[in-house]
């Protein structure tokens, strides 16, 4: 199990970044959550087995069409436990 934490910088907001996340997050078995940030960035973190956070951290730093990344941050995380993912 891991868990990783980032800040996505970029055209981020308002392109659906979130739900895109969410999708890709789900269909990989993740919990974790998708918020934005008041400074234009998208906080990610995704829980659940390496490989597949591995994964989904590579969509995450592409995004969906209509977004822009430019950078992603990410940080390992502990002591997070969640039982899903959630949008905020």
């Amino acid at each position: 199990m891991e868990c990783q934490k980032g800040w996505v910088s970029g055209r981020v907001q308002g392109v659906g970044f979130r739900y895109f996340v969410q999708q890709c997050a789900q269909r990989a078995g993740l919990t974790g959550y998708a918020r934005n940030l008041q400074d234009g960035r998208v906080e990610v973190l995704l829980q659940g087995p390496s490989v597949r956070v591995s994964q989904v951290k590579i969509l995450v730093e592409q995004g969906p069409a209509g977004s822009s990344v430019s950078s992603v941050e990410w940080q390992l995380v502990t002591d997070t436990v969640l039982s899903r993912f959630t949008i905020g």
